[in-house]
């Protein structure tokens, strides 16, 4: 009798071994904290003055949030796990004529913030995967209507002939041509041919994006020509522009040079107008989430970022591991790679990285319900996109629905007359699309309240985090971008926080608890505000003044204090570190916590409140792409970027101005032996944060070139601080 031969193995689950030690050390550190409240309950009640009252007050409530964060943030402890997967067994599960098929979407808005060439490359990259060509349709969608942009994709689109083979024959690993001709390529006449009209590609494009217009010697071909005579040089602003649809690559016709079919290659710029909601990036990620329903509906869907660019051609295959596990498809809605991302300088003094925020924390939570959609590098199911796992919310047309099934070739005029119409600015009126269908709207931060929507409908998602990045991005390089995209993020979470939707209410009750507070854990991250900008200027002022608000060395409760801060530091630095980070690396990553702590959550929190009592304030800006050749240099130099001046900036300067005042008269103070042991403790958090404002201290006094900080900005802190010092005179009596 023949014994039944099991199936091949497609991924594997392992716990993680700090589990246990996770666990335990929550225990112990949970009744440290309810120590703290209760030593603070004592000294609320013993207070003698009202300052003393309103001080510890002060602390009492930034201590709670910080406990309420730390509380979230112990769900990515409880059961994190590592996955692995064996892309090599694929196709003895499935024939490769029976691969499902991949739309990968590709979002841009700005030829100018977002270079063009950038994103011909990412989509390159993703169009030479390791999988059948007839499978994979590229969408790009333009949200700037650009000229520019169509143009570098019509050259793309004839490059691509070349690229494709070229990659397939050559079996290279980085499919990025920009990327590939920077490394150490195998050179031959052939390379040198592909990497001249590779060249002569990026020449062109950058040069008609430099000097403002497309003209047409440039554009070969009578449609094409058509087709840029319906936009000015500056179409990436227009408005009211009818959408625009153009099939680049069609698999049915299109070959490379070598006769196998390309990919279909689509260029979307969708309606959009004043008068109608356009809800930045989720409504473009619906448009095309329709258009490719309308074209080609594959059963996959890749979202990417116009700066992320694909790093391993087998990815596809990693993913299949999953979808075609019988196991885990049933309710799985999407596959997340980790953001991961090159260019970033020796110590990331910006903390790009978000190693927490894009790793760890992923894999915390994919030992419970899964990862958190991250906007980027993500592979969804079609059909989470459109209900729970058991019941399918139908589109308006059964033509949208993800089990359509299209007989008909992408240019066909029907296919292209129903994907103008689901393009248009009113389509979604009165229709559920952002709301039970599709990317969700209400919040800025559409990546996270999409992931958290899903997850609150039952479905799961699967961290895949090969060894090998998949995906790799590009980080900003000054310090004002990384802000404001933080500032950004920060009104998107809050959006979500202080919803009939928050994560801490409907998020518990739908998904359990530990989804909840691992939810909640992102979305009031912006509240680290308050603590942070509490713990930089209180203890400081007190101790300009002599006044000791923590306990004397002597005591008791210092050893509490002690084991809270070691604790919490010491559990996250072994936590990056084991991670593959390094401590100078953590070192930033802490610093910058800090810095966004007050500035970019301080702002965005106040705009959060004053939105929504209906006072106006900024609206959406894109993160800039591009980075000049001094400005680059000086971030591989690990030199802060200040040279704009930004209300951002103040706040920081103002609290290092402060907390350096203090620390040098409070050192002092402490070495003339002056109440030395009750201000010990406010002497050594003040020379942390000094440390941490090296930077800005530099920036405002050391540098003499052009990116220090500007004289204004220097003033405007000097004059702050004063007056903050003023009115904590208090503090004297």
């Amino acid at each position: 009798m023949n014994a039944t031969r099991s199936p091949p193995l497609l991924n594997t689950l392992t716990s993680s071994r700090r589990t246990g030690f996770n666990r335990a050390f929550a225990a112990v550190y949970t009744c440290a904290i309810l120590a703290l409240f209760y030593r603070h309950t004592q000294t609320l009640i013993g207070s003698k003055t009202l300052v003393s009252f309103y001080v510890t007050l002060a602390l009492s409530v930034s201590d709670l949030i910080l406990a309420f964060m730390w509380a979230n943030g112990q769900a990515f402890r409880m059961r994190p796990v590592y996955r692995k997967e064996f892309p090599d067994n694929i196709e003895k599960v499935v024939n490769t004529s029976d691969l499902p098929g991949l739309d990968v979407f590709i979002c841009t808005a700005d030829p100018y913030k977002e270079p063009p060439m950038s994103v011909v490359n990412t989509a390159l990259s993703v169009m030479a995967y390791d999988y059948p060509t007839d499978k994979i349709s590229l969408y790009v969608s333009d949200d700037g209507g650009s000229a520019f942009t169509l143009f570098a994709f019509m050259e793309a689109a004839r490059f691509a002939a070349h690229w494709l083979p070229y990659c397939r024959e050559n079996d290279i690993a980085k499919r990025s041509p920009d990327e590939y001709f920077a490394t150490n390529y195998s050179r031959s006449s052939q390379t040198e041919k592909i990497k001249l009209m590779y060249e002569s590609i990026k020449m062109k494009v950058e040069h008609i994006v430099g000097k403002g217009e497309v003209s047409e010697e440039y554009i070969t071909g009578d449609e094409e020509r058509k087709a840029f005579r319906k936009w000015s040089s500056d179409g990436f602003s227009r408005q009211n522009h009818p959408a625009v649809i153009q099939v680049l690559l069609d698999k049915n016709k299109d070959k490379d040079i070598t006769g196998h079919c390309l990919p279909n290659l689509v260029y979307i710029s969708r309606q959009k107008s004043k008068t109608s909601p356009h809800h930045f990036k989720a409504g473009a990620l619906n448009v095309l989430v329709r258009v490719s329903a309308a074209m080609t509906n594959a059963p996959v869907i890749l979202t990417l970022d116009c700066d992320t660019y694909s790093n391993d051609p087998r990815t596809p295959l990693r993913v299949l591991c999953y979808v075609l596990d019988p196991e885990i498809q049933k309710n799985l809605a999407y596959i997340q790679f980790p953001q991961e991302f090159h260019g970033l300088n020796k110590n990331d003094i910006y903390a790009c990285e978000h190693k927490r925020l894009y790793k760890v924390h992923q894999v915390g939570l994919d030992g419970l319900f899964g990862p958190n959609y991250l906007g980027t590098g993500c592979f969804f199911r079609r059909r989470a996109l459109f209900g729970d796992p058991s019941t399918i919310v139908s589109p308006e047309t059964k033509d949208l629905s993800p089990d359509f099934v299209i007989n008909q070739p992408i240019t066909a005029p029907s296919v292209l007359e129903l994907a103008h119409r689901v393009a248009g600015c009113n389509y979604e009126n009165q229709t559920k699309w952002g709301y039970k269908i599709g990317f969700r709207y209400g919040s800025l931060s559409e990546d996270y309240y999409t992931g958290y929507h899903m997850k609150c409908e039952g479905w799961r998602s699967i961290f895949c985090y090969p060894e090998k990045p998949a995906f790799l991005g590009d980080v900003p390089s000054n310090l004002l971008d990384v802000l404001g995209q933080n500032k950004r993020w920060a009104i998107g979470l809050l959006e979500v926080a202080f919803s009939r939707y928050s994560s801490i209410t409907y998020g518990v009750k739908a998904m359990g608890l530990l989804m909840g507070l691992a939810y909640s854990y992102f979305a009031f991250w912006p509240i680290y505000a308050i603590p942070v900008t509490t713990y930089s200027f209180l203890p400081q002022l007190a101790l300009l003044h002599g006044v000791s608000i923590f306990p004397k060395v002597s005591e008791p409760w210092f050893l509490l204090y002690m084991f809270l801060f070691l604790g919490a530091y010491g559990q996250d630095l072994l936590e990056f570190v084991i991670d593959g980070g390094t401590i100078q690396r953590w070192w930033s990553d802490q610093r910058m916590w800090m810095m966004r702590g007050l500035s970019c959550y301080l702002f965005g929190l106040t705009e959060f409140f004053l939105k929504s009592i209906g006072i106006p304030t900024e609206g959406f800006n894109v993160t800039s792409k591009v980075t000049d050749d001094e400005q680059s240099k000086r971030y591989e130099q690990g030199l802060f970027e200040f040279r704009v001046a930004s209300p951002l900036f103040v706040t920081l300067a103002t609290a290092a101005l402060i907390n350096l005042s203090s620390f040098i008269l409070g050192l002092i103070n402490f070495l003339n032996g002056n109440n030395g042991e009750g201000l010990l403790m406010q002497l050594v958090l003040t020379g942390l944060i000094v440390m941490n404002c090296v930077p800005i201290y530099q920036a405002m006094v050391l540098r003499s070139d052009k990116r220090k900080m500007p004289i204004k900005t220097s003033i405007s802190a000097a004059i702050l601080a004063s007056v903050v010092y003023v009115v904590a005179s208090p503090f004297s009596k």
